[in-house]
């Protein structure tokens, strides 16, 4: 039986940790063939951005058709689409393409670095957003997406209302940036599903978005529902996180494949 296969459409990082290459070592630690199309290559290291190149449309368009069309997916991942003519081009990809969508709205880097244009926004609200199975917020995307400030838990369910109003079916708002626990909410506006994972005293936390993005993408090609499969990708990326370790100067990456040597992962 071939793999679950699944595509991440999202920008290069140089130093491994998120991106494209945090996406891949995702998809490859849980168990599915994943594939890209990239869509800006960025100077990165421990430390911070330090240049970003966005790709033309065509090229973007043109890695996406060769992948779907010849070897097909079962879930595709959007990452860091830098621009609105490329956000307005992925949407229309996504749209046409019969797999779930796991969108995560990558508008800053760890280090506070801007990944996507400001005149960007409006074509990931109105084009982005109403495409995605599952659109995958932090806290300051939230507040970059929709004026929502979220300073308390009980705001997050302020935050997925107004995440949801532009359209996906389900929306996780992430709380890692408040104190205490690390508590997500996952709902479709109907269903609400709390959560919640202790917080791990280790700063090297680059490339968590993307990589909680990808496990739930490689869980949804796999069959399971979005809650089943958010559930799962948590708890995956709870142990990447615990496992997170020094490299370079700065904030070091998680440990993509904690679980690869440790039987009983979430990706079994």
């Amino acid at each position: 039986m071939s793999l679950p296969r699944v595509l991440t459409v999202a920008g290069s990082d140089s130093g491994g940790g998120a991106g494209i290459q945090a996406d891949l070592k995702t998809m490859l630690a849980l168990g599915v063939h994943g594939m890209s199309v990239v869509t800006a290559v960025t100077a990165q290291n421990s430390l911070g951005v330090q240049g970003a190149w966005e790709l033309p449309v065509d090229a973007v368009r043109a890695q996406y058709r060769s992948v779907v069309d010849d070897i097909g997916v079962q879930a595709v991942k959007t990452g860091m689409l830098a621009t609105a003519e490329l956000v307005e081009a992925v949407a229309e990809l996504v749209a046409g393409t019969d797999a779930p969508v796991v969108v995560d709205p990558v508008g800053v880097s760890k280090h506070g670095d801007p990944l996507l244009a400001a005149s960007a926004l409006d074509s990931v609200r109105t084009r982005l957003l109403p495409a995605a199975t599952v659109a995958t917020p932090n806290l300051d995307e939230v507040a970059q997406l929709t004026g929502v400030h979220v300073e308390s838990e009980e705001q997050l369910r302020e935050a997925a209302a107004a995440v949801l109003s532009y359209g996906p079916r389900w929306v996780l708002v992430k709380g890692g940036h408040l104190p205490g626990d690390a508590v997500d909410l996952l709902t479709d506006g109907s269903a609400e599903h709390w959560l919640r994972a202790p917080r791990h005293d280790n700063r090297h936390t680059h490339g968590t978005g993307c990589t909680l993005a990808s496990a739930i993408a490689s869980q949804l090609a796999k069959g399971r529902s979005v809650p089943e499969a958010v559930t799962a990708a948590k708890e995956y990326v709870t142990g990447a996180i615990a496992a997170g370790f020094a490299l370079g100067g700065g904030i070091g990456p998680v440990d993509h494949g904690w679980g690869l040597t440790r039987p009983g992962t979430p990706g079994d």
